[in-house]
């Protein structure tokens, strides 16, 4: 695994290490093993060979960093036209114009597109931004009738938000919506954050099949 420090998420290309900063701090060379950041440092570890990474295998953080954790937040109840407790209502009508999925779409994806809005303004009003996550927890519902919670859906949404810019050419890199073809991300940010998801039996609002948490720096 590579190592990287605060805001320079890199990757291997062609036998050296690449480093493309995010903000404040810079890359810095790997440290010895077992030696825990400075205190100001935020380190990714992130897999060799891979511009672009879904997500970090960890994060280290300095004790001097300070971190913003937010609660779980799930998709707002945006469609008045469905009815309340139905996960259609949860689906944002100025994502998906009238409440209408374009093809493949998922009901989960649409939530996620929901959610991960709701996420960006609570990072916003607290004064960090996606840029800054560093963790990231989510908690999924399958649909009625579905085997298993829809994961690939999720993580469709997840790309259009986080972890779609290459880390060699600083480029953002083509998502999907659904089965359409990839184009431009919704949110241009190469953060790539420790994740974890989760299929849950229930959540805490009639109608959601998704729940999100995340931990961002500051400075």
């Amino acid at each position: 695994m590579n190592r990287f420090s605060r805001r320079a998420l890199g990757s291997v290309a062609g036998g050296a290490a690449v480093a493309l900063g995010l903000g404040a701090g810079s890359a810095s060379a790997s440290p010895p093993r077992g030696a825990g950041p400075r205190p100001h440092e935020v380190r990714f570890s992130l897999p060799e060979g891979n511009s672009n990474p879904a997500i970090a295998g960890g994060v280290a953080v300095g004790g001097m960093v300070a971190v913003y954790t937010s609660s779980g937040l799930g998709p707002a109840a945006a469609n008045p036209a469905a009815p309340a407790g139905t996960p259609e209502r949860y689906v944002d009508p100025s994502l998906f114009p009238g409440g209408v999925l374009p093809a493949g779409v998922t009901i989960t994806e649409a939530q996620a597109w929901n959610t991960l809005n709701r996420i960006v303004a609570n990072l916003t009003e607290m004064g960090v931004t996606p840029q800054d996550v560093i963790t990231m927890k989510c908690y999924l519902k399958r649909t009625a009738g579905a085997a298993d919670a829809d994961y690939a859906g999720w993580n469709r949404a997840y790309r259009q938000f986080f972890a779609n810019v290459d880390l060699v050419t600083g480029e953002p890199v083509p998502v999907p919506v659904g089965s359409g073809s990839p184009g431009p991300p919704h949110l241009a940010n190469r953060a790539r954050p420790a994740r974890a998801t989760t299929e849950v039996a229930g959540l805490a609002v009639p109608g959601w099949l998704i729940e999100v948490e995340v931990q961002a720096t500051y400075g």
